[in-house]
Protein backbone atom coordinates (compact mmCIF):
# COMPACT_ATOMS: atom_id res chain seq x y z
CA UNK A 1 0.00 0.00 0.00
CA UNK A 2 0.89 3.35 -0.62
CA UNK A 3 2.52 5.44 2.36
CA UNK A 4 1.17 8.90 3.15
CA UNK A 5 4.41 10.04 4.60
CA UNK A 6 5.14 13.08 2.83
CA UNK A 7 1.45 13.99 1.69
CA UNK A 8 0.38 17.80 2.36
CA UNK A 9 -2.45 16.61 3.61
CA UNK A 10 -1.12 13.51 5.60
CA UNK A 11 -1.69 14.27 9.20
CA UNK A 12 -5.05 13.33 9.42
CA UNK A 13 -5.15 10.56 7.81
CA UNK A 14 -4.15 6.66 9.48
CA UNK A 15 -3.39 3.99 7.34
CA UNK A 16 -2.55 3.78 3.21
CA UNK A 17 -4.51 5.29 0.61
CA UNK A 18 -5.25 2.38 -2.49
CA UNK A 19 -2.70 2.72 -4.81
CA UNK A 20 -5.42 2.08 -7.20
CA UNK A 21 -7.11 5.39 -5.81
CA UNK A 22 -3.88 6.75 -5.93
CA UNK A 23 -3.37 6.39 -9.63
CA UNK A 24 -6.75 7.46 -9.90
CA UNK A 25 -6.26 10.82 -7.56
CA UNK A 26 -3.04 12.20 -9.49
CA UNK A 27 -2.84 14.44 -12.18
CA UNK A 28 1.01 15.27 -12.19
CA UNK A 29 0.88 12.89 -16.08
CA UNK A 30 -0.66 15.78 -17.66
CA UNK A 31 -0.38 19.24 -14.70
CA UNK A 32 3.20 18.82 -15.42
CA UNK A 33 2.93 21.15 -18.14
CA UNK A 34 2.18 23.82 -15.26
CA UNK A 35 5.63 23.70 -14.19
CA UNK A 36 7.18 27.28 -14.90
CA UNK A 37 3.69 28.91 -14.14
CA UNK A 38 4.01 27.10 -10.85
CA UNK A 39 6.75 28.22 -10.07
CA UNK A 40 6.40 31.52 -11.32
CA UNK A 41 2.95 31.77 -9.25
CA UNK A 42 5.33 30.68 -5.74
CA UNK A 43 7.69 32.91 -6.35
CA UNK A 44 5.13 36.14 -6.19
CA UNK A 45 3.81 34.63 -3.54
CA UNK A 46 6.98 34.03 -1.44
CA UNK A 47 7.42 38.13 -2.17
CA UNK A 48 3.61 38.72 -0.98
CA UNK A 49 4.62 36.69 2.56
CA UNK A 50 7.87 38.73 2.94
CA UNK A 51 5.93 42.02 2.66
CA UNK A 52 3.27 40.70 5.24
CA UNK A 53 6.06 39.69 7.52
CA UNK A 54 5.27 36.37 7.36
CA UNK A 55 8.89 35.41 5.63
CA UNK A 56 11.94 37.24 6.34
CA UNK A 57 14.49 39.07 3.20
CA UNK A 58 17.23 35.82 3.93
CA UNK A 59 13.89 33.47 3.89
CA UNK A 60 12.09 34.79 0.81
CA UNK A 61 15.90 34.91 -0.79
CA UNK A 62 16.58 31.48 0.39
CA UNK A 63 12.91 30.12 -1.54
CA UNK A 64 13.59 32.35 -4.65
CA UNK A 65 17.49 30.90 -5.53
CA UNK A 66 15.42 27.17 -4.59
CA UNK A 67 12.61 27.77 -6.84
CA UNK A 68 15.15 29.39 -9.58
CA UNK A 69 16.91 25.50 -9.01
CA UNK A 70 13.54 23.82 -9.39
CA UNK A 71 12.94 25.63 -12.57
CA UNK A 72 16.12 24.39 -13.60
CA UNK A 73 16.26 21.38 -13.20
CA UNK A 74 12.81 20.78 -15.56
CA UNK A 75 14.11 22.88 -18.02
CA UNK A 76 16.49 20.89 -18.09
CA UNK A 77 14.51 17.42 -18.20
CA UNK A 78 16.87 16.22 -14.74
CA UNK A 79 13.93 16.83 -12.42
CA UNK A 80 12.43 13.60 -10.84
CA UNK A 81 8.95 12.89 -10.11
CA UNK A 82 8.52 11.12 -6.71
CA UNK A 83 5.38 8.30 -6.01
CA UNK A 84 4.09 11.25 -3.49
CA UNK A 85 3.78 13.62 -6.32
CA UNK A 86 0.13 13.84 -6.43
CA UNK A 87 0.30 16.96 -8.52
CA UNK A 88 2.93 19.69 -10.04
CA UNK A 89 2.20 21.54 -7.03
CA UNK A 90 3.63 18.86 -4.31
CA UNK A 91 6.00 18.16 -6.80
CA UNK A 92 7.89 21.44 -7.41
CA UNK A 93 7.12 21.75 -3.29
CA UNK A 94 8.63 18.56 -1.82
CA UNK A 95 11.79 18.93 -4.59
CA UNK A 96 12.13 22.77 -2.83
CA UNK A 97 12.40 21.56 0.75
CA UNK A 98 15.06 18.86 -0.76
CA UNK A 99 17.31 21.62 -1.80
CA UNK A 100 16.56 23.89 1.06
CA UNK A 101 15.08 22.17 3.74
CA UNK A 102 12.44 22.66 6.28
CA UNK A 103 12.12 27.02 5.24
CA UNK A 104 10.36 25.65 2.17
CA UNK A 105 7.34 24.47 4.31
CA UNK A 106 6.36 28.35 5.31
CA UNK A 107 5.82 28.99 1.37
CA UNK A 108 2.40 27.34 2.01
CA UNK A 109 1.27 29.78 4.41
CA UNK A 110 -2.42 30.90 4.08
CA UNK A 111 -2.53 29.25 0.38
CA UNK A 112 -4.59 26.46 -0.87
CA UNK A 113 -3.75 24.35 -3.87
CA UNK A 114 -6.66 25.20 -4.81
CA UNK A 115 -5.42 28.65 -4.96
CA UNK A 116 -2.35 28.06 -7.01
CA UNK A 117 -3.92 25.35 -9.50
CA UNK A 118 -6.66 28.55 -10.74
CA UNK A 119 -3.76 31.02 -10.87
CA UNK A 120 -1.06 28.88 -12.69
CA UNK A 121 -4.27 27.79 -14.92
CA UNK A 122 -4.88 31.07 -15.89
CA UNK A 123 -1.13 31.80 -16.04
CA UNK A 124 -0.58 29.00 -18.47
CA UNK A 125 -3.44 29.73 -20.55
CA UNK A 126 -2.67 33.14 -20.81
CA UNK A 127 0.72 32.12 -22.09
CA UNK A 128 -0.57 29.51 -24.57
CA UNK A 129 -3.48 31.85 -25.81
CA UNK A 130 -0.59 34.57 -26.69
CA UNK A 131 1.19 31.52 -28.62
CA UNK A 132 -2.42 30.07 -30.68
CA UNK A 133 -3.39 34.21 -31.49
CA UNK A 134 0.16 34.28 -33.28
CA UNK A 135 -0.75 30.56 -34.69
CA UNK A 136 -4.21 31.90 -35.68
CA UNK A 137 -2.91 35.71 -37.17
CA UNK A 138 -0.58 33.41 -39.71
CA UNK A 139 -3.36 31.64 -41.31
CA UNK A 140 -5.06 34.68 -41.58
CA UNK A 141 -2.29 36.15 -43.41
CA UNK A 142 -1.89 33.45 -45.11
CA UNK A 143 -5.47 33.08 -46.81
CA UNK A 144 -5.45 37.18 -47.19
CA UNK A 145 -2.64 36.63 -49.36
CA UNK A 146 -3.78 34.27 -51.44
CA UNK A 147 -7.46 36.18 -51.52
CA UNK A 148 -5.55 39.69 -53.15
CA UNK A 149 -3.02 37.44 -55.35
CA UNK A 150 -6.01 35.19 -56.87
CA UNK A 151 -9.06 37.84 -56.66
CA UNK A 152 -9.94 37.73 -60.53
CA UNK A 153 -10.43 34.32 -60.50
CA UNK A 154 -14.00 32.57 -60.90
CA UNK A 155 -15.73 29.34 -59.61
CA UNK A 156 -19.04 28.16 -58.90
CA UNK A 157 -20.75 28.88 -55.57
CA UNK A 158 -21.97 26.15 -53.68
CA UNK A 159 -25.89 26.20 -51.52
CA UNK A 160 -26.89 22.06 -50.76
CA UNK A 161 -23.78 21.46 -52.60
CA UNK A 162 -25.78 22.64 -55.86
CA UNK A 163 -24.02 24.52 -57.79
CA UNK A 164 -25.86 28.12 -56.84
CA UNK A 165 -23.84 31.64 -58.60
CA UNK A 166 -21.11 32.32 -59.63
CA UNK A 167 -18.59 33.72 -56.82
CA UNK A 168 -14.70 35.04 -56.80
CA UNK A 169 -12.36 32.34 -55.42
CA UNK A 170 -10.87 35.23 -52.55
CA UNK A 171 -14.27 35.77 -51.89
CA UNK A 172 -14.60 32.20 -50.86
CA UNK A 173 -10.95 32.58 -49.30
CA UNK A 174 -12.28 35.61 -47.33
CA UNK A 175 -15.08 33.86 -45.78
CA UNK A 176 -13.12 32.22 -43.37
CA UNK A 177 -10.24 34.72 -43.00
CA UNK A 178 -12.11 35.63 -39.40
CA UNK A 179 -13.16 33.14 -37.50
CA UNK A 180 -12.45 34.55 -33.58
CA UNK A 181 -9.12 34.94 -31.84
CA UNK A 182 -8.38 34.19 -28.43
CA UNK A 183 -7.77 36.85 -25.39
CA UNK A 184 -7.85 38.68 -25.04
CA UNK A 185 -1.84 37.86 1.65
CA UNK A 186 -1.58 41.46 -0.56
CA UNK A 187 -3.31 40.60 -3.38
CA UNK A 188 -2.68 43.57 -5.17
CA UNK A 189 1.03 43.02 -4.90
CA UNK A 190 0.35 38.93 -6.94
CA UNK A 191 -1.71 41.10 -9.26
CA UNK A 192 1.26 43.28 -10.18
CA UNK A 193 3.95 40.17 -9.48
CA UNK A 194 1.94 38.29 -12.34
CA UNK A 195 0.65 40.81 -14.59
CA UNK A 196 -2.82 40.16 -14.52
CA UNK A 197 -5.23 42.84 -15.31
CA UNK A 198 -7.06 42.62 -12.40
CA UNK A 199 -8.23 40.85 -9.27
CA UNK A 200 -10.93 38.17 -8.97
CA UNK A 201 -13.50 39.97 -6.58
CA UNK A 202 -14.95 37.24 -4.88
CA UNK A 203 -12.62 34.54 -2.99
CA UNK A 204 -14.73 31.58 -3.25
CA UNK A 205 -15.23 32.13 -7.24
CA UNK A 206 -11.97 32.53 -7.85
CA UNK A 207 -11.08 29.61 -6.61
CA UNK A 208 -13.92 27.49 -8.49
CA UNK A 209 -14.96 29.38 -11.43
CA UNK A 210 -13.78 27.91 -14.70
CA UNK A 211 -15.37 30.93 -17.15
CA UNK A 212 -12.26 31.52 -18.63
CA UNK A 213 -11.80 27.43 -19.03
CA UNK A 214 -15.01 27.69 -20.88
CA UNK A 215 -14.32 30.44 -22.87
CA UNK A 216 -11.18 29.25 -24.59
CA UNK A 217 -13.11 25.71 -24.93
CA UNK A 218 -15.68 28.06 -27.24
CA UNK A 219 -12.98 29.94 -29.20
CA UNK A 220 -11.02 26.85 -29.92
CA UNK A 221 -14.68 25.24 -30.91
CA UNK A 222 -15.58 27.98 -33.17
CA UNK A 223 -12.90 28.07 -34.35
CA UNK A 224 -12.34 24.45 -35.07
CA UNK A 225 -16.09 24.95 -36.46
CA UNK A 226 -15.16 27.22 -39.47
CA UNK A 227 -12.03 25.67 -39.78
CA UNK A 228 -13.21 22.18 -40.31
CA UNK A 229 -15.80 23.56 -42.91
CA UNK A 230 -13.37 24.88 -44.55
CA UNK A 231 -11.61 21.54 -45.03
CA UNK A 232 -14.71 19.74 -46.01
CA UNK A 233 -15.06 22.36 -49.11
CA UNK A 234 -11.15 21.99 -49.49
CA UNK A 235 -11.63 18.04 -50.01
CA UNK A 236 -14.65 18.20 -52.42
CA UNK A 237 -12.85 20.91 -54.59
CA UNK A 238 -10.07 18.38 -54.97
CA UNK A 239 -11.81 15.56 -55.79
CA UNK A 240 -11.59 14.06 -59.61
CA UNK A 241 -15.37 15.33 -59.58
CA UNK A 242 -14.32 18.98 -59.09
CA UNK A 243 -10.80 19.20 -59.68
CA UNK A 244 -10.47 23.17 -58.49
CA UNK A 245 -7.27 22.77 -55.99
CA UNK A 246 -4.92 19.99 -55.53
CA UNK A 247 -3.00 19.50 -52.11
CA UNK A 248 0.95 19.81 -52.20
CA UNK A 249 2.29 16.53 -51.96
CA UNK A 250 3.67 17.79 -48.47
CA UNK A 251 -0.07 17.91 -47.06
CA UNK A 252 -0.95 14.76 -48.60
CA UNK A 253 -0.45 11.00 -48.26
CA UNK A 254 -1.21 7.65 -50.55
CA UNK A 255 -2.90 4.54 -50.56
CA UNK A 256 -0.79 1.15 -49.60
CA UNK A 257 -2.95 -0.17 -52.37
CA UNK A 258 -4.20 1.44 -54.84
CA UNK A 259 -1.01 3.94 -56.28
CA UNK A 260 -3.45 6.52 -58.06
CA UNK A 261 -4.27 8.06 -54.92
CA UNK A 262 -3.45 11.34 -53.42
CA UNK A 263 -5.35 11.25 -49.94
CA UNK A 264 -6.27 14.61 -48.37
CA UNK A 265 -5.16 13.75 -44.68
CA UNK A 266 -4.34 17.17 -43.46
CA UNK A 267 -7.94 18.09 -44.20
CA UNK A 268 -9.78 15.29 -43.04
CA UNK A 269 -7.58 15.06 -39.45
CA UNK A 270 -8.56 18.76 -39.37
CA UNK A 271 -12.54 18.06 -39.68
CA UNK A 272 -12.25 15.06 -37.02
CA UNK A 273 -10.07 17.30 -35.09
CA UNK A 274 -13.14 19.64 -34.67
CA UNK A 275 -15.13 16.89 -32.86
CA UNK A 276 -12.42 16.38 -30.28
CA UNK A 277 -11.95 19.93 -29.22
CA UNK A 278 -15.94 19.69 -29.34
CA UNK A 279 -16.13 17.01 -27.23
CA UNK A 280 -13.81 18.70 -24.39
CA UNK A 281 -15.91 21.46 -24.19
CA UNK A 282 -19.16 19.37 -24.12
CA UNK A 283 -17.16 17.33 -21.16
CA UNK A 284 -16.21 20.27 -19.53
CA UNK A 285 -19.82 22.02 -19.35
CA UNK A 286 -21.43 18.64 -17.83
CA UNK A 287 -18.85 18.44 -14.75
CA UNK A 288 -19.32 21.98 -14.20
CA UNK A 289 -23.40 22.38 -14.14
CA UNK A 290 -23.55 19.85 -11.15
CA UNK A 291 -21.00 21.33 -8.79
CA UNK A 292 -21.52 22.97 -5.15
CA UNK A 293 -19.95 25.88 -4.37
CA UNK A 294 -15.88 26.63 -3.85
CA UNK A 295 -13.35 24.27 -5.10
CA UNK A 296 -14.60 20.67 -5.96
CA UNK A 297 -11.99 17.73 -7.39
CA UNK A 298 -14.10 17.60 -10.35
CA UNK A 299 -12.07 20.44 -11.39
CA UNK A 300 -9.15 18.21 -11.80
CA UNK A 301 -10.82 17.22 -15.20
CA UNK A 302 -10.19 20.95 -16.81
CA UNK A 303 -6.41 20.82 -17.22
CA UNK A 304 -6.69 17.64 -19.47
CA UNK A 305 -9.07 19.71 -21.67
CA UNK A 306 -7.17 22.73 -21.65
CA UNK A 307 -3.87 20.83 -22.51
CA UNK A 308 -5.52 18.57 -24.80
CA UNK A 309 -7.65 21.53 -26.74
CA UNK A 310 -4.51 24.07 -26.98
CA UNK A 311 -2.56 21.03 -28.53
CA UNK A 312 -4.41 19.92 -31.12
CA UNK A 313 -5.25 23.82 -31.69
CA UNK A 314 -1.76 24.20 -32.46
CA UNK A 315 -1.24 21.63 -34.73
CA UNK A 316 -4.76 22.43 -36.78
CA UNK A 317 -3.19 26.24 -36.83
CA UNK A 318 0.12 25.37 -38.65
CA UNK A 319 -0.91 22.46 -40.70
CA UNK A 320 -3.54 24.91 -42.01
CA UNK A 321 -1.41 27.30 -42.94
CA UNK A 322 0.73 24.97 -45.00
CA UNK A 323 -2.33 23.56 -46.86
CA UNK A 324 -3.50 27.13 -47.71
CA UNK A 325 -0.30 28.41 -48.47
CA UNK A 326 0.96 25.59 -50.54
CA UNK A 327 -2.75 25.03 -52.13
CA UNK A 328 -2.70 24.64 -56.21
CA UNK A 329 -5.94 26.13 -57.94
CA UNK A 330 -6.78 25.00 -61.74
CA UNK A 331 -8.20 27.51 -62.96
CA UNK A 332 -9.07 26.28 -66.39
CA UNK A 333 -11.23 24.12 -64.24
CA UNK A 334 -13.08 26.36 -62.58
CA UNK A 335 -13.86 28.16 -65.43
CA UNK A 336 -15.02 25.04 -67.35
CA UNK A 337 -17.19 24.71 -64.09
CA UNK A 338 -19.61 27.89 -64.56
CA UNK A 339 -22.16 27.30 -66.51
CA UNK A 340 -25.41 29.42 -67.27
CA UNK A 341 -27.91 28.29 -65.27
CA UNK A 342 -26.05 29.82 -62.99
CA UNK A 343 -27.11 33.08 -63.96
CA UNK A 344 -30.76 32.29 -63.30
CA UNK A 345 -30.65 34.59 -60.95
CA UNK A 346 -28.91 37.30 -62.75
CA UNK A 347 -31.49 36.61 -65.36
CA UNK A 348 -34.79 37.68 -62.37
CA UNK A 349 -32.20 40.79 -61.57
CA UNK A 350 -32.64 41.74 -65.34
CA UNK A 351 -36.20 41.93 -65.39
CA UNK A 352 -36.01 43.91 -61.85
CA UNK A 353 -34.27 46.31 -63.37
CA UNK A 354 -37.34 46.92 -66.16
CA UNK A 355 -40.08 47.47 -63.55
CA UNK A 356 -41.25 43.56 -63.03
CA UNK A 357 -41.62 42.86 -59.04
CA UNK A 358 -38.99 40.00 -57.49
CA UNK A 359 -41.58 37.51 -56.92
CA UNK A 360 -43.03 37.62 -60.40
CA UNK A 361 -39.38 37.80 -62.10
CA UNK A 362 -38.38 34.89 -59.98
CA UNK A 363 -41.22 32.67 -61.76
CA UNK A 364 -40.33 34.36 -65.02
CA UNK A 365 -36.74 33.25 -64.52
CA UNK A 366 -37.84 29.67 -63.30
CA UNK A 367 -39.67 29.06 -66.51
CA UNK A 368 -37.20 30.32 -68.66
CA UNK A 369 -35.03 27.58 -67.05
CA UNK A 370 -37.91 25.21 -67.50
CA UNK A 371 -37.89 26.10 -71.49
CA UNK A 372 -34.14 25.52 -72.01
CA UNK A 373 -34.13 22.08 -70.03
CA UNK A 374 -37.15 21.15 -72.31
CA UNK A 375 -35.74 21.91 -75.46
CA UNK A 376 -32.49 20.39 -74.07
CA UNK A 377 -30.20 23.87 -74.45
CA UNK A 378 -28.33 25.64 -72.32
CA UNK A 379 -30.14 28.89 -71.08
CA UNK A 380 -28.50 31.17 -72.68
CA UNK A 381 -29.39 29.64 -75.98
CA UNK A 382 -33.00 30.78 -75.76
CA UNK A 383 -33.64 32.70 -78.18
CA UNK A 384 -35.16 36.51 -77.83
CA UNK A 385 -38.36 35.92 -79.19
CA UNK A 386 -38.60 32.59 -76.97
CA UNK A 387 -37.82 34.46 -73.97
CA UNK A 388 -40.31 37.48 -74.87
CA UNK A 389 -42.79 34.70 -74.81
CA UNK A 390 -42.44 34.44 -71.01
CA UNK A 391 -42.49 38.19 -70.59
CA UNK A 392 -42.12 41.60 -73.23
CA UNK A 393 -39.77 43.06 -71.42
CA UNK A 394 -36.64 40.94 -72.75
CA UNK A 395 -35.10 42.90 -75.11
CA UNK A 396 -31.77 42.95 -76.82
CA UNK A 397 -29.29 43.97 -73.99
CA UNK A 398 -30.78 40.41 -72.15
CA UNK A 399 -27.51 39.21 -73.70
CA UNK A 400 -25.11 41.13 -71.06
CA UNK A 401 -26.67 38.70 -68.31
CA UNK A 402 -24.95 35.75 -69.80
CA UNK A 403 -21.35 37.82 -68.73
CA UNK A 404 -20.23 35.53 -65.68
CA UNK A 405 -17.65 38.68 -64.86
CA UNK A 406 -20.45 41.05 -65.02
CA UNK A 407 -23.07 38.94 -62.51
CA UNK A 408 -19.88 39.06 -60.00
CA UNK A 409 -19.53 42.78 -60.40
CA UNK A 410 -23.23 43.69 -59.32
CA UNK A 411 -22.97 42.63 -56.22
CA UNK A 412 -20.93 45.68 -54.77
CA UNK A 413 -22.74 45.66 -51.70
CA UNK A 414 -19.84 45.54 -48.50
CA UNK A 415 -19.35 42.02 -48.14
CA UNK A 416 -20.13 41.04 -51.57
CA UNK A 417 -17.82 39.07 -54.68
CA UNK A 418 -17.56 42.42 -56.45
CA UNK A 419 -13.67 42.83 -57.33
CA UNK A 420 -14.48 46.72 -55.58
CA UNK A 421 -16.30 44.19 -52.46
CA UNK A 422 -13.58 41.69 -52.20
CA UNK A 423 -10.76 44.77 -52.15
CA UNK A 424 -12.70 46.31 -49.39
CA UNK A 425 -12.36 42.72 -47.40
CA UNK A 426 -9.02 42.59 -47.95
CA UNK A 427 -8.62 45.86 -47.01
CA UNK A 428 -10.41 45.41 -43.36
CA UNK A 429 -8.14 42.18 -43.08
CA UNK A 430 -5.11 44.16 -43.57
CA UNK A 431 -6.20 46.52 -41.27
CA UNK A 432 -7.11 43.89 -38.35
CA UNK A 433 -3.60 42.21 -39.29
CA UNK A 434 -2.20 45.84 -38.53
CA UNK A 435 -3.76 46.24 -35.56
CA UNK A 436 -2.62 43.35 -34.00
CA UNK A 437 1.28 43.88 -34.85
CA UNK A 438 1.04 46.88 -33.05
Amino acid sequence: MASESGKLWGGRFVGAVDPIMEKFNSSIAYDRHLWEVDVQGSKAYSRGLEKAGLLTKAEMDQILHGLDKVAEEWAQGTFKLSPNDEDIHTANERRLKELIGETAGKLHTGRSRNDQVVTDLRLWMRQNCSKLSTLLWELIRTMVDRAEAERDVLFPGYTHLQRAQPIRWSHWILSGAIAGNPLGVDRELLQAELNFGAITLNSMDATSERDFVAEFLFWASLCMTHLSRMAEDLILYGTKEFSFVQLSDAYSTGSSLMPQKKNPDSLELIRSKAGRVFGRCAGLLMTLKGLPSTYNKDLQEDKEAVFEVSDTMSAVLQVATGVISTLQIHRENMARALSPDMLATDLAYYLVRKGMPFRQAHEASGKAVFMAETKGVALNQLSLKELQTISPLFSGDVSHVWDYGHSVEQYAALGGTARASVDWQIGQVRALLRAQQA
